[in-house]
């Protein structure tokens, strides 16, 4: 009971992040990535502090670990959030989704390079499955077809104009900040980094909102449309967030971080359901090819070790 308990905790966070994808996708186009990312980091990041008091966990940041959580505030609060809130405006909310969560390749990676985990050959595949479902996932048809097919040359096509660059750079920040957890929690609590980078990270979008005369500074929104934040500010944020980086503190990074998968899963049922958001074919082939892909990156141990030889085997080959 307690096992299966402690695995819908685990997918929780995914499930809450990707419904919350589809509930910012409207309010992002009103009232700019800056302020959405704000409500996002600070509110929620207040939450998980007073939960942290309530707990009576430790709320400071140890000496050791300040330079830690000043990087990983701003790259996984500050870039992060308004590189997705900025993706938003483009890609809608399943497509984003599937490009944030690429990023247990690059934590693989990163894990590897830092951490020394191992990556096997079905590691590898996966990783190159997944470049490839990027590709068939972010670009289109036409220039496809012109790279590889040698048709007539396509218009000119900005990666960063239709928003897959702003999530690839998400993904790449999410990325650095799982990696990061760990040297930020040498000597401090999770929960509590996790609040306090929340509103750390909200600072510099705060002064940089408040100088843009490019969008409402409070936007027109209706009740429900403050429903919608108020659901992915304390549930697809406070909560989300709380639960993930404290299994990322305790499992082992690749393997718990590929339960990302799911995340794109919730954001495009929610998306679909919610928004009327569709695909194109080729993205639903770049969609499903990213999705085996961090399968086999994150059960890389588990599909590889049967296929290696056991003792017994050696033994019998060596008496034989």
């Amino acid at each position: 009971m307690f096992k299966k308990l402690n695995w819908l905790l685990m997918i929780l966070p995914f499930a809450l992040w990707g419904s919350a994808m589809a509930a910012m996708a409207p309010l992002v186009k009103s009232s700019g990535p800056e302020f959405v990312a704000i409500l996002r980091l600070f509110p929620a990041g207040i939450v998980v502090l007073i939960a942290v008091i309530c707990l009576k966990r430790p709320l400071k940041i140890a000496k050791i670990d300040l330079l830690w959580f000043l990087a990983f505030s701003l790259i996984d609060g500050t870039i992060f959030q308004f590189c997705l809130s900025k993706g938003l405006i483009e890609t809608g909310a399943g497509l984003g989704s599937v490009f944030i969560d690429s990023q247990p390749l690059l934590v693989a990676l990163l894990a590897r390079t830092i951490f020394g985990d191992p990556i096997n050959p079905i590691g590898w595949i996966g990783l190159v499955l997944g470049l490839g479902g990027i590709i068939c996932i972010g670009l289109s048809p036409e220039l496809l077809g012109h790279w590889f097919l040698m048709n007539e040359e396509v218009s000119e096509f900005n990666f960063f104009s239709h928003g897959q660059g702003w999530m690839l750079g998400a993904a790449l920040a999410m990325a650095v900040g799982t990696v990061l957890i760990r040297f930020t929690c040498k000597e401090s609590d999770p929960v509590a980094v996790t609040g306090w980078h929340m509103v750390l990270g909200s600072v510099p979008l705060a002064i940089w909102h408040s100088f843009n005369r490019s969008w409402p500074f409070i936007p027109s929104w209706s009740n429900s449309d403050w429903l919608l934040m108020a659901y992915s500010t304390f549930l697809g944020s406070s909560l989300a967030y709380g639960l993930f980086f404290w299994f990322a503190s305790r499992k082992e990074l690749t393997s718990f971080s590929s339960l990302t998968f799911l995340t794109p899963v919730f954001a495009l049922l929610s998306g679909g359901l919610w928004l009327g958001e569709r695909l194109q074919s080729l993205q639903w082939v770049g969609v499903l090819i990213v999705l085996i892909s961090v399968f086999l990156v994150s059960q890389r141990s588990r599909i590889w070790q049967p296929l290696a030889p056991s003792a017994d085997d050696l033994s019998k080959g060596i008496s034989g």
